[in-house]
């Protein structure tokens, strides 16, 4: 690897969706968005439903990523989650949020249907991007 470079694992309960050398990623934190590069210190930080997004070889890919732990450590990020996607993983029509019209509804439902529409979101953001995964 480069100086300009560090390894990116980022690993699902189900497979690892990258494991290679980037030149910068940008992910969302719940305390907001963060940057890192090659020679970023130690670093944990506990990640929202967002766009991952990927910058190497001049270009820049987008991953969905739904929550999980990024940790920087002697230059290299692993980020851990629950699932993600690339833009050719996500079907956009399927991806649409929409509320079933109930009388009352359960904290529990208003959780899960929060939890939703941000899945939803973040794959209609990824799912429109016009690069895809090189694999």
């Amino acid at each position: 690897m480069s100086d300009n470079t560090f390894r990116l694992r980022v690993a699902t309960p189900v497979d690892i969706k990258l494991d290679e050398p980037v030149e910068m990623v940008i992910m969302r934190c719940t305390t907001g968005e963060m940057g890192i590069l090659a020679g970023h210190s130690n670093y944990s930080a506990v990640l929202d439903y967002g766009v991952l997004r990927v910058h190497s070889n001049g270009q820049e890919r987008h991953l969905a990523v739904y929550g999980g732990l990024a940790v920087m450590r002697d230059g290299e990020l692993s980020i851990f989650t629950n699932d993600a996607e690339w833009p050719d993983d996500i079907d956009i029509s399927r991806s649409s949020y929409h509320e079933q019209g109930r009388d009352k509804i359960s904290d529990i439902d208003l959780l899960n249907d929060q939890v939703k529409l941000r899945r939803a979101l973040v794959q209609i953001e990824v799912g429109s991007s016009t690069i895809s995964n090189q694999d």
